[in-house]
């Protein structure tokens, strides 16, 4: 018979799974804490603060010690200029923080069976003729491709037989707080229409540091990839419950709009009938302005979530209209 209180004896709560949240303070690290905790996960997090900081692998490596799950958000965000000292960061935030818990899992005792890692949907090429899966989907060329395809080789690389590893390709997160925020504000604003590619001179820098992009005469067509933040702690759940699933993964609904749509679902969610397009010109000068760049409304980015879907999941917002108007209700809700 065990000691009275010791793990094991009766009427003594069994221990908490512990999930590592790395990345915990940026929109999607925050909601997944909420999650976990919910799910009366023992939640422990990694990042410039937290239970173990970066720098500190042996903090990290004891964490990650028997964990049911990782899941790394980290990664400095992509809405900013990118000159030199931002294109390192963006690349360093991301590579360096996935090798650093690499070797920490690799050194444990009791790896962890599930590492999930965050990807981005834009490691494939610019696509208006047909959409883009994890089977045929055709990755592209430029400066967010290659960190993109550099992230996940850091993930994929590292040599762990006994975890895991699901790379999850995030279209546009939308949620209270997320990039939805300033396409808001523009619609409240009057400026909600269509974003139009078109004609902009190459500077020598921006093609060295392959962030020019060519026009394509889209006409506000280009297409738009979304995923509510709902769905993205959905997909990590059923990626954790569903063991047959590794590799890379979309996320993103099964319903991809375009520009075009996207703005006007919008602006009639904000009440405004009426929104100014804007050209090539315009947003060049703009996004110098509040130092962001064009890729980020230019790029048609076309992308299906083959793979989750072929495995079950069942998206909770699949539409646009749905998933707009549940989360400006909820600002609202907030507010008031």
């Amino acid at each position: 018979m065990g000691t009275p209180g010791t793990p094991g004896t009766p009427g003594t709560p069994e221990p908490k799974p512990r999930v590592v949240v790395a990345g915990a303070s940026g929109f999607v690290g925050q909601a997944l804490r909420r999650a976990f905790a919910d799910e009366r996960y023992e939640v422990v997090t990694v990042g410039r603060t937290g239970d173990a900081v970066w720098g500190n692998t042996l903090r990290i490596r004891e964490l990650v010690d028997g964990a049911a799950l990782v899941v790394n958000m980290a990664g400095k965000s992509v809405n900013c200029r990118y000159g030199r000292r931002n294109r390192r960061e963006i690349l360093r935030s991301r590579v360096d923080t996935t090798l650093e818990l690499a070797e920490a899992i690799r050194t444990s005792e009791h790896p962890t069976p599930l590492w999930v890692n965050a990807s981005t949907a834009t490691i494939y090429r610019h696509a208006d003729d047909r959409p883009q899966d994890e089977a045929t989907g055709e990755l592209g060329e430029g400066f967010s491709v290659g960190i993109a395809k550099a992230w996940e080789q850091a993930f994929f690389g590292a040599d762990l037989p006994g975890t895991r590893r699901v790379a999850l390709r995030m279209a546009i997160v939308f949620g209270d707080g997320s990039a939805l925020v300033p396409l808001l504000r523009l619609a409240q604003a009057g400026l909600g229409g269509p974003q139009y590619d078109g004609a902009w001179f190459p500077t020598r820098s921006r093609l060295r540091a392959g962030t020019y992009h060519h026009h394509r005469h889209t006409r506000g067509r280009q297409r738009f990839s979304w995923v509510h933040l709902d769905d993205v702690v959905g997909a990590i759940r059923f990626v954790r419950d569903h063991e047959a699933i590794d590799g890379p993964v979309n996320v993103s609904s099964p319903n991809p709009s375009d520009n075009r749509t996207v703005m006007a679902t919008i602006r009639d969610a904000v009440g405004r009938r009426f929104g100014l397009p804007t050209t090539r010109w315009m947003l060049e000068l703009g996004s110098f302005v509040i130092r962001t760049e064009t890729e980020l409304v230019l790029k048609s980015r076309w992308v299906v979530p083959t793979r989750l879907l072929e495995a079950g999941y069942e998206f909770r917002y699949p539409e646009l209209r749905g998933a707009l108007a549940g989360i400006i209700a909820e600002r609202r809700q907030h507010r008031g």
